[in-house]
């Protein structure tokens, strides 16, 4: 059995259901073994299961053109696993959600992939090319809608997470989970 376990930080509720979907799509994976942290909660327990875990996702709002404080805070808050190098070669990825269509969620998904590399991490990206339309910019259905390679870039209307992100943006993030798992167990030899 392949251990994925999503780590994430929001705000206002997008966030956290960007998680959601991740955690979908990665037990889409027979046989993976999958859970949903909030670093609002994080635990010993949770802890140790991003100790045991072949693969991490990060996720975290765009707040300002990068992680939001409390993700931050979690990413310093493992900085002796990273003297220890506990994370070496489990698999990683990351996700964010913005309100903006760019909101620079490129320098967000930056600091978690920078984050990874520090850990020595094997850093996955979409593997999704982007969406084509004339003359105009893809449907809300779209996958990849946003255009993003490093990490899944979700965005957020000025509405309640009921309603949004939308439903391409939403799959997006699936897809990435599903890939995560399936990458960690290839490496893990499961």
């Amino acid at each position: 059995m392949v251990q994925i376990v999503i780590i994430y930080h929001s705000g206002y509720g997008h966030t956290a259901k960007v998680a959601e979907a991740v955690g979908e799509g990665a037990r889409r994976h027979a046989g993976a073994h999958v859970q949903v942290l909030s670093v609002d909660a994080l635990d010993e327990a949770g802890w140790a299961a991003l100790d045991a875990a072949d693969g991490i996702i990060f996720g975290s709002p765009t707040y300002m053109g990068g992680v939001s404080a409390k993700f931050k805070a979690f990413m310093e808050s493992a900085s002796k696993r990273w003297y220890a190098q506990s994370w070496k070669d489990k698999v990683a990825a990351g996700f964010t959600n913005s309100g903006a269509y760019s909101g620079d969620n490129f320098n967000t998904l930056m600091q978690l992939l920078a984050n990874a590399m520090q850990h020595s991490m094997i850093w996955v990206g979409t593997g999704m090319k982007q969406p084509t339309a004339k003359g105009h910019g893809p449907a809300p259905d779209a996958l990849n809608r946003l255009g993003s390679f490093v990490g899944v870039a979700t965005q957020s209307n000025d509405d309640s997470p009921e309603v949004t992100p939308p439903s391409g943006d939403l799959e997006t993030a699936r897809m990435l989970g599903q890939r995560v798992a399936e990458l960690a167990a290839r490496l893990a030899g499961r």
